[in-house]
């Protein structure tokens, strides 16, 4: 249930309960005062029909002797005094009434006894009770429209600094409420949250931005000094030691490099270079660049292909035709393959379907942390998928960001890691391709 309707039910709750508690202290106070009154006139009936009674020796005033309605509290009544007394029965147009009696002699003599009929004041009370109903009804439908209005604009701000986090959260660091959410309203705990938020987010890019100047720093201070040791190993004689230590110094060289591809990433410096491009055929050679044992599968075409390494060339012609950046997608798929090598199992398979690309491994699959919260710098997830710095697939969703495509990882229902490549459709124009070939005439892909 929405904020606001929460909000609106609590109000008409508190209404309700509200007219409730004023209803009923307003019909029990009228109600006592309704009695008080009747035992006050059954008081005064009776004292003056007794002053008649004494004169003229006939009750009056409507008074009787010892009636037979006449409550047994009041039929013995202590010595003269007048006593009065409530009678709940209803008999006729008679209601509830209030009896007050005195005896008119010695003991033993006649009680005098007035009856006073409550109907016409409790009628008057039923009417009030049902006047308070249809006012409190009236109120309330009154009411609510406005309550639900006042949380509404509540609900609205708070939206807007819930949507705020989210972009902020989403990777957006120059999202903002601003001062103009609270400023024509005072100051309240939306604007104290909306202030926080913004806190929150000035704190979060100041320590992101000292985090990539020093990635960027570090990968440009290392990338000399790791040149030179490239360099110096080819002085040295062939051997399992200088095997060792050039596959080390070429560890680290991709270690600075992948540094500072990442730290052009987050700066925002990528630009794609675009040209119309076969899709499996720049597939294929991602994955033979690799070196790594991998199946090739190109499926949509009127039957499906497996493509060697080999043999990508006589396949190309027939395989979908994508506007990319050739370079930062052969980037793209040789990652995820290396990355399902290093830590997932064989086989690994590639398969090529419009224009989507799913890299499959049969592993342990990836995290559950890495599924929900996204690659992590220098960190693999869990021990069972391996050794790494973590930067392979943090490079293919920066990649591929700067390609306007999308990258998914999952699980497979029957074991290992998923990771899916969708890139964008070709634009619906008919621009010829950069490479000054014929125009690709087919109809855009819906």
């Amino acid at each position: 249930m929405p904020l606001r309707w929460k909000i609106a039910a609590l109000a008409a709750a508190t209404a309700c309960l509200v007219a409730l508690a004023v209803g009923v202290l307003v019909h029990v106070w009228t109600a006592m005062d309704i009695r008080s009154r009747a035992e006050m006139d059954a008081t005064n009936t009776v004292f003056s029909a007794m002053e008649v009674y004494r004169r003229t020796g006939t009750p009056a005033g409507g008074a009787e002797l010892d009636p037979a309605e006449l409550p047994t509290a009041l039929r013995h009544p202590a010595g003269a005094d007048r006593r009065v007394a409530y009678d709940g029965r209803v008999e006729g147009n008679l209601g509830p009434s209030v009896w007050g009696a005195q005896r008119v002699g010695g003991p033993g003599s006649p009680v005098l006894a007035v009856r006073i009929n409550m109907s016409p004041q409790l009628h008057d009370l039923r009417r009030l009770d049902a006047s308070m109903a249809v006012a409190s009804l009236v109120s309330l439908a009154a009411a609510l429209p406005l309550a639900v209005y006042g949380a509404a604009l509540v609900a609205r701000r708070l939206r807007r600094v819930a949507e705020t986090a989210a972009r902020i959260s989403g990777g957006d660091l120059d999202a903002r409420n601003g001062p103009a959410l609270g400023r024509a309203r005072g100051r309240d705990e939306v604007t104290d949250i909306a202030a926080t938020v913004d806190l929150m987010a000035d704190s979060l890019g100041r320590r992101l931005r000292i985090e990539r100047q020093f990635t960027a720093d570090v990968a440009h201070e290392l990338r000399t000094p790791v040149g030179g040791l490239l360099a110096a190993t080819d002085l040295l004689p062939p051997g399992e030691t200088e095997d060792l230590l050039r596959a080390r110094v070429r560890d680290l060289r991709g270690l600075v490099e992948d540094l500072l591809e990442i730290s052009r990433l987050d700066a925002g410096a990528e630009a794609p270079v675009r040209a119309r491009v076969p899709l499996a055929a720049v597939v294929a050679e991602a994955v033979a660049r690799t070196g790594l044992d991998t199946e090739v599968t190109v499926t949509g075409s009127p039957a499906a292909e497996h493509v060697d390494h080999a043999e990508h060339a006589e396949h190309a012609a027939a395989s979908e035709q994508v506007e990319t950046d050739p370079r930062r997608l052969e980037r793209i798929v040789g990652n995820l393959v290396t990355n399902a090598h290093r830590h997932g199992r064989t086989p690994v398979r590639v398969t090529v379907e419009g224009l989507t690309v799913v890299v499959r491994d049969h592993g342990p699959g990836f995290p559950a942390d890495l599924l929900l919260d996204g690659p992590r710098r220098f960190r693999t997830g869990a021990a069972e998928r391996g050794a790494g710095h973590g930067l392979g697939l943090t490079i293919a969703l920066g990649q591929a960001r700067v390609l306007g495509a999308e990258l998914c990882l999952d699980n497979a229902a029957d074991g290992g890691a998923i990771a899916t490549l969708r890139l964008p459709p070709p634009p619906t124009d008919t621009r010829p391709p950069h490479d000054g070939a014929e125009a690709d005439t087919r109809r855009p892909r819906p």
